[in-house]
């Protein structure tokens, strides 16, 4: 039986395309291997001799058995998924004629709502850069204003050209992964920080010989990476005393239901673009987010 599970994993890592392959294979590997654990040890009727022997209690048994162990939904979840595929790979390659696997649902998991910040302090880590005058304070407070003005992501904006930046037009363009090309609206704020920045802040850090066209270059003047962007954002959190972990995408967050406030149809438009969902509905979660904060704030107000 073990010989099948290896087999199935040989055959999903060499499958081309697959994005995580390999994150996916170690995982359903582990997952697997506690699933033959289980009822290869634990099964009610007695070991099993071939994959053939499973049924659907087994499974349904396996899957009860994490829940009193108190397992995440959404590592039951991947678990289950797991499973399936297995079976999945067996019905396939004939091995077995009837998928146990098939009636078992697989539990929703509730993702976390976004983590945002209210305004003030968001006000306050804008601010922050801009109590130094020196290259890097003028390239961090570009930089944060361009985050919290697009709610790019932070491997759009490490991407980002000098190029891909039209001042005069308060337009920045965005390629993603798929090579399509959005245009994301600058606020005022942002346009004039960038605009800052590639007079008196970027020219200090690189070289014109270097013919680098990042537009967020570090002190060595090489393109700004996600993992030192994300550390320029957690900096200045600690600068201002903030306790929470703060990182881009919580700018990202917070600024996609700050616009959303306004509650206009455009302005739902506008986020979904600029945050680059392909989905109307991933943006109006943000929306959801607004309309809870002004209940609480409502609810607030009453008890005062």
């Amino acid at each position: 039986m073990q010989q099948q599970i290896d087999r199935f994993l040989a055959s999903l890592a060499s499958k081309k395309g697959k994005k995580g392959k390999e994150n996916t294979v170690a995982a359903y590997h582990n997952d697997l291997g506690q699933f033959f654990a289980y009822v290869h040890d634990r099964r009610r009727d007695g070991t099993p001799t071939t994959w053939s022997d499973i049924s659907t209690n087994d499974i349904i048994d396996y899957v009860l058995d994490l829940k009193q162990r108190e397992y995440a939904a959404a590592s039951i979840a991947r678990k289950i998924a797991a499973i399936k595929s297995f079976f999945h790979y067996l019905m396939d390659t004939q091995i077995v004629s009837d998928d146990p696997s098939k009636p078992i649902t697989t539990p929703a998991v509730l993702k976390a709502p976004p983590q945002i910040m209210d305004q003030a302090t968001v006000e306050l880590l804008l601010a922050a850069p801009a109590q130094g005058s020196h290259p890097k304070a003028l390239r961090d407070s570009a930089l944060l204003e361009l985050l919290y003005a697009t709610g790019m992501r932070t491997s759009e904006i490490a991407a980002l050209n000098i190029n891909d930046v039209s001042l005069q037009a308060h337009i920045v363009w965005c390629e993603r992964y798929d090579k399509d090309t959005r245009a994301i609206h600058l606020s005022e704020r942002a346009a004039n920080a960038l605009a800052t920045y590639l007079a008196d802040g970027r020219p200090h850090l690189t070289s014109i010989r270097a013919k680098n066209e990042a537009l967020f270059v570090n002190h060595r003047g090489q393109r700004l990476t996600r993992q030192g962007l994300w550390l320029i954002v957690k900096s200045y959190a600690e600068q201002i005393g903030m306790t929470a972990d703060v990182t881009p995408h919580v700018l990202r967050s917070s600024s996609a239901t700050h616009r959303l406030a306004s509650g206009t149809a455009d302005m739902v438009s506008e986020v979904q673009n600029a945050l680059g969902h392909a989905s109307r509905a991933t943006t109006l979660i943000y929306a959801g987010l607004t309309a809870q904060r002004a209940a609480e704030n409502d609810q607030q107000g009453g008890n005062s």
